[in-house]
């Protein structure tokens, strides 16, 4: 399906994970994908090689999306590369756990800088150069947004945040045919929560059990659902939060 041929999307934390998996699905619906990566270099050169190789546009690009030159830089990159934007993925996030007695300014700002205001950096940036026909946005929050989750306390803030942003925004920047949406990921097995020990632990173990369809997410469970509201197929779809958990009741 190439359904969204001759577009442009910058996917950003897209060097692994989830990031990575869109990256790759919206390459094999015909985009040209900007890889972002904050510091794994090799791993968006990895994404970018498989795309390439299977016949489609990439380009990697390092920045940080907690840093405004750097996201300039990153959009001009884009736009030098492939001359358009149509779609931007917020990805990249910091992801920890932060007990209450250990949360300290410099650990809020490591959660928040990135998440947050990385999220407004972005959206700000492609708001510049999405043209006449709009764009759409589609922001990675997660189901940790709304349920309570002991010593997550910081990063379920950031992604409260989001899903705020998102309904703004997408009041906003509807006016110029703009959309702008949440998908909020359950559990989803990638590199980051095998290093965490979350995989095999009996964390994952309850996750399941609480999942009607009875497994953790795949990357690419995901990246279909991104792939999805990126396109035209969503048209009618903006300010909204999509859920997808396997039906996950916890």
């Amino acid at each position: 399906m190439k359904n969204l041929e001759g577009k442009t999307a910058v996917v950003t934390g897209a060097s692994k994970g989830i990031g990575a998996a869109v990256a790759k699905e919206l390459a094999a619906r015909g985009a040209r994908v900007v890889v972002n990566y904050a510091s794994s270099r090799q791993g968006a050169d990895d994404v970018v090689a498989e795309i390439t190789a299977g016949g489609g546009e990439a380009i990697a690009v390092r920045a940080s999306v907690a840093n405004g030159e750097d996201v300039k830089r990153l959009f001009a990159r884009a736009i030098a590369a492939y001359g358009s934007l149509d779609i931007l993925v917020n990805n990249a996030a910091v992801y920890g756990p932060t007990p209450l007695g250990n949360i300290t300014p410099d650990e809020f700002h490591r959660h928040f800088d990135t998440n947050v205001l990385g999220v407004i950096q972005t959206i700000q940036e492609a708001a510049r150069h999405f043209g006449p026909a709009g764009g759409s946005i589609v922001n990675i929050g997660s189901i940790d947004s709304v349920r309570a989750v002991p010593g997550m306390a910081v990063y379920s803030a950031t992604k409260g945040a989001l899903d705020c942003l998102t309904r703004a925004f997408a009041a906003e920047l509807g006016p110029r045919g703009i959309r702008v949406n949440t998908l909020a990921p359950g559990g989803t097995h990638t590199e980051g929560i095998e290093s965490a020990g979350f995989i095999g632990s009996p964390f994952e173990t309850e996750m399941v059990g609480r999942t009607p369809l009875g497994r953790l997410g795949q990357p690419a469970d995901i990246a279909r659902a991104v792939a999805f509201l990126a396109s035209d197929d969503a048209s009618w779809i903006t300010g909204d939060r999509i859920v997808a958990s396997g039906g996950f009741t916890g």
